[in-house]
C-alpha cells in the first residue's frame, strides 16, 4: 500500500493539491489553507477520501507537513 499510498500523493501535488499533512499527538488530518485546482480537488474526493482510515494516513505522509511551511 505504501507504493500505492506515495503515488495517490504525487498524483494529487502534480494536480495542484495544496493540502498538507498535519499531526498531532499521533492523529494526522490535512488542512488546505489555500485555494485548489478543481482537477486536485476531484482527484482528492474521488481517489483518497474513499481510503479507509489507514490508507487515508498512508496517503498523507506523503504530503508536505504543516509544520514544514
Amino acid at each position: 500500500m505504501e507504493n500505492h499510498a506515495k503515488e495517490l500523493a504525487d498524483e494529487y501535488r502534480r494536480l495542484g493539491g495544496t493540502r498538507l499533512a498535519a499531526a498531532d499527538d499521533n492523529l494526522s488530518s490535512t488542512r488546505r489553507w489555500e485555494n485548489e485546482p478543481s482537477e486536485a480537488a476531484s482527484f482528492w474526493e474521488q481517489n483518497i477520501r474513499p481510503l479507509g482510515d489507514k490508507e487515508r494516513r498512508d496517503v498523507e505522509s506523503f504530503l508536505p507537513s504543516v509544520n514544514a511551511r
